[in-house]
């Protein structure tokens, strides 16, 4: 170790103040000296078996907690294994921040080993992305990043650490560490006058209802969603999956869409999982009020929508919706009951159809979801994690968003897969007396299999439950739909007991062809206290459809 103190030790020694106790990492060149620096600062390193995971495991600590999940990634090769993580990071509104190693500052230009425009490229996946440039500014850069992962709309924040800056020794250390309070979020408020209009929008609504985004409501802050619905006995539905009005977990909320005549937007961007709020997904005499934390949100929705956007107003979501649910206390409100109880059984219709496209033996996953939802019920605490593809599409529908579990980590508005394995760890560290089920299918273990050295490494015991059709089954139906049955192709895989691959890793392996094996297997993986990986044989079975 340098004498004094070095950049490193004010990065880790500003995480430290910030209340970071844990960083999601995998080693490189250039952060050693940060490794170095985590030692005298107590800072817990848990180390990934690649940078993706890394960035997952950051992203499902944010959501769970509602503090950034912080991950650290060695330059060049490194920061481009985190880009895909930190797009389904950003499409879910989840605080992290990712620090990068970085080439040496003196040789940026010059041809650097493992040079690369790492602000620019992260920039597009992230909310806010940077290269520092002063060693002394070090701890006000980490204190920015936090601040600007958790203010306004949640996000993932990069930060390019070169490494010159991280052996730099800092003068006046004390006076560089910048304060808690310099890690906080800032807010935008709600005023008295856009409280009224609100109401005042509401007013003579028949048929309103509020729709939300996926970020900002975790921890705690799913409180203040349940109160804000309860205050002003208007429905609500958060959306988080690409399906939008045909996600399955939200029952049918394409038939509550299309009847809305008053929709409050809050937090939740006019997007695609929307259809833009054009007909037929929505009336097009329906009218919208927009409340959002982003300019540039607002400014979208309105292009969008024009006339049929009746207010908008710039404001967090979290304290729009807290000082909404006050502001109804002592008012007399109009709306109807009955639209409330029409929306509930909608969104609670569960009538999937049990589709498969192939003659193939083996369970079909509506079966191995009722199992999997009784056993998350039984336990006094619990995480459903789910990822994407066919099989993670019927543990979404079949797995309901209330009720299901405590907790719910799935792949979000990205549509993308692969992160469920990263993303159970991460919440076995936050949630560690609760019961962590990830559900996946075989192409997805693909991608994070080997965390399972990782659960092993830190003694994170959960359970993956691997629905395993050996193919990508996605696309087997959109070739069989588009292109017919004889053409498809690339889309086989083999049967491989990934239970083994998980018990070469030194998890607990469970094999399961029928469906009264599973949860005798669920209950043994859970009595081994191991990571523990279920391989369940299922028919290739195209994604569930409600109705």
């Amino acid at each position: 170790m340098s004498s004094g103190s070095r950049g490193a030790d004010l990065v880790m020694r500003s995480l430290a103040v910030a209340g970071v106790e844990r960083v999601f990492t995998l080693s490189g060149n250039q952060i050693m000296p940060l490794f170095d620096a985590s030692i005298d600062e107590g800072v817990e390193l848990i180390h990934v078996r690649h940078e993706a995971a890394a960035v997952h495991m950051a992203d499902a600590w944010g959501r769970l907690t509602g503090q950034p999940g912080v991950a650290l990634v060695t330059a060049g090769p490194g920061v481009a294994n985190a880009v895909s993580a930190m797009y389904v990071a950003l499409a879910a509104e989840s605080p992290l921040v990712l620090l990068s190693g970085h080439a040496p500052t003196h040789g940026v230009g010059r041809g650097a080993f493992q040079e690369m425009r790492q602000a620019e490229l992260i920039g597009h996946v992230a909310k806010a992305s940077w290269t520092a440039h002063d060693a002394g500014q070090l701890g006000q850069d980490v204190a920015r990043s936090m601040r600007t992962a958790i203010s306004g709309r949640p996000g993932p924040v990069h930060v390019a650490l070169p490494v010159d800056l991280l052996d730099a020794v800092v003068d006046n250390f004390r006076q560089v560490v910048p304060v808690a309070t310099d890690a906080h979020p800032s807010m935008s408020l709600l005023d008295a006058e856009d409280v009224e209009r609100v109401f005042e929008f509401f007013s003579v609504a028949e048929r309103p209802l509020i729709v939300a985004g996926p970020g900002g409501w975790s921890g705690t802050s799913r409180d203040a969603w349940d109160e804000l619905l309860a205050a002003l006995r208007i429905p609500g539905v958060r959306m988080e999956s690409p399906r939008g009005p045909h996600d399955p977990a939200l029952g049918d909320l394409a038939d509550v869409l299309a009847q809305a005549d008053r929709i409050l937007l809050l937090g939740k961007r006019l997007d695609f999982a929307l259809r833009f709020g054009v007909s037929p997904t929505i009336d097009a005499d329906c009218r919208w009020f927009h409340v959002d934390s982003d300019v540039s949100a607002l400014e979208h929705t309105s292009r969008e929508l024009g006339s049929r956007l009746l207010g908008a107003a710039l404001a967090d979501a979290l304290p729009a919706a807290q000082r909404l649910a006050l502001a109804a206390d002592d008012r007399d409100l109009p709306w109807r009951t009955g639209w409330a109880d029409l929306v509930q059984n909608r969104l609670e219709r569960r009538d999937i159809r049990h589709t498969s496209t192939v003659d193939t033996p083996g369970l079909h996953p509506a079966d191995v979801m009722a199992v999997v939802r009784e056993f998350l019920a039984e336990a006094s605490e619990s995480v459903f994690v789910a990822d994407g593809g066919e099989f993670g599409q019927w543990a979404q529908a079949c797995l309901s968003p209330n009720g299901t579990a405590d907790h719910r980590v799935i792949n979000g508005l990205s549509g993308s897969i692969g992160s469920s394995i990263p993303f159970a760890l991460a919440a076995k560290l936050a949630h560690p007396d609760a019961q962590v089920v990830a559900v996946l299918g075989d192409g997805t273990f693909g991608f994070h299999g080997f965390e399972f050295d990782t659960a092993v490494r830190y003694d994170l015991p959960f359970i993956a439950i691997v629905g395993n059709d050996a193919g990508w089954h996605a696309e087997r139906e959109i070739q069989r739909r588009d292109y017919g049955s004889d053409r498809l192709i690339g889309c086989d895989l083999r049967p491989t007991r990934y239970d083994e691959t998980a018990a070469s890793l030194g998890a607990h392996g469970e094999h399961v062809d029928r469906i009264d094996q599973l949860r005798p297997a669920m209950n043994r993986a859970a009595e081994s206290g191991k990571p523990s990986c279920i391989n369940v044989k299922i028919a290739p079975t195209a994604a569930p459809r409600v109705g």
